[in-house]
């Protein structure tokens, strides 16, 4: 598992501020570089303060970790880890063995919903890979007739090498001397908080090939054109409280209907497959809203038709996007390739690493997502009540 650091307010204020940097229309190169040095030294220091803390106080015997389902590592992690402990850093071009890999495509979907949500695949070294229409491969003909066209017809071909995305380690030179064991635990959540603030922004926000991003959920594509626009409102969400819960059965029945054919007007399946996401300032009113008290006591909070809620700050106050399962491309591809910073910077005692592979992101169609407008309100206590 990775490493349960305190998130700070310094750390938070440097992620919003990398967000709103990477939000803006234009942005020049020197305001992006300084959001994200400060998001990756706030993040750093938080981490390798955790890692201090936890070795301070666990024990390091490798059985007894074992027993408690903490870190251990394989004979390559180890041997790995034990090379850049006895080196003083990592080689250039060096790849994580594939085992680190998967545990940190693990956590990245077991701690942030969303990318789990929307189906995040990592292809390992895999960069090119074939598509298939469910509704087409199949053909009906003679029986001895050509199938060729309607085969090639089925199968395409993706592409997720197009787009780098890049991690930034810190390795301060005293995490070394802490042995393999926690210079992994240290570079695993490094990249896995990273990553998940680049991948979410991305698949959230990102406004395409045009300037090296996947195409977000917030995002339309020009058939013709192939422009990228925002995305209009489909409507407006009140989650307002009725009787026996018309209006919200209402409003989302709506929503459901929507998603349930493409933009070519086909029939899709959606029922347990549609998913809301909202940032966290409004999941707390569509939770309220949605929350009932059994005969029992107990407070459930539960949606019609199986609707899942995710909550991602890269979502605007006031927003929810609803999106089906399966109709979002969102993919990580290639080995976590380390190279050393190779010009100074601003940090004593330290080595800065880049860290990079590929991804990618994009919607099927652009009726895969939908944006709605939140309006939820509660009554204002009367004064001096």
């Amino acid at each position: 598992m990775t490493i349960k650091f305190n998130k700070s307010e310094t750390y938070k204020n440097a992620k919003a501020a990398l967000t709103a940097v990477l939000s803006k229309e234009e942005v020049t190169e020197i305001e992006q570089t300084e959001a994200y040095e400060n998001y990756f030294e706030a993040l750093q220091t938080e981490v390798a303060s955790a890692i201090t803390s936890q070795v301070n106080n666990e024990m390091l015997d490798r059985s007894i970790l074992q027993q408690r389902g903490q870190n251990v590592l394989t004979s390559e992690e180890t041997k790995f880890f034990n090379v850049a402990v006895l080196d003083g850093g990592f080689k250039d071009d060096s790849i994580l063995p594939v085992t680190t890999q998967e545990r940190v495509f693990e956590d990245l979907v077991q701690e942030h919903p969303l990318l789990d949500a929307l189906g995040l695949q990592d292809l390992g070294a895999v960069t090119r890979f074939i598509t298939s229409d469910p509704t087409k491969a199949y053909a009906w003909g003679k029986l001895f007739g050509d199938i060729k066209g309607q085969v090639n017809a089925a199968f395409g071909e993706e592409t997720i090498s197009q787009f780098k995305l890049t991690a930034f380690a810190v390795i301060p030179n005293d995490m070394l001397e802490l042995g393999p064991i926690w210079v992994e635990r240290y570079v695993r959540t490094l990249l896995v908080e990273s990553y998940s603030v680049g991948l979410e922004f991305g698949y959230v926000n990102g406004r395409g090939p045009g300037v090296n991003e996947p195409v977000g959920l917030l995002k339309n594509v020009d058939p013709s054109t192939s422009a990228i626009t925002d995305k209009v409102s489909s409507g407006t969400l009140t989650f307002a409280p009725s009787q026996y819960g018309e209006t919200i059965a209402g409003e989302l029945y709506n929503v459901v209907k929507a998603l349930s054919t493409d933009a070519d007007g086909k029939s899709l399946k959606v029922l347990n497959k549609v998913v809301m996401v909202v940032n966290p300032v409004d999941a707390i009113g569509v939770q309220a809203r949605n929350t009932i008290q059994t005969t029992n006591g107990q407070w459930v909070m539960a949606l019609p038709y199986n609707i899942q809620v995710v909550e991602s700050e890269e979502v605007p106050v006031g927003k929810a996007i609803f999106f089906v399962k399966g109709r979002y491309l969102a993919a990580i591809a290639g080995g976590y390739k380390l190279k050393k910073f190779d010009q100074t910077l601003a940090i004593e005692d330290a080595t800065l690493y880049t860290i990079k592979q590929f991804a990618n992101g994009k919607p099927k169609d652009n009726k895969t997502a939908l944006v709605y407008d939140l309006n939820i309100t509660f009554p204002t206590a009367p004064a001096g009540a």
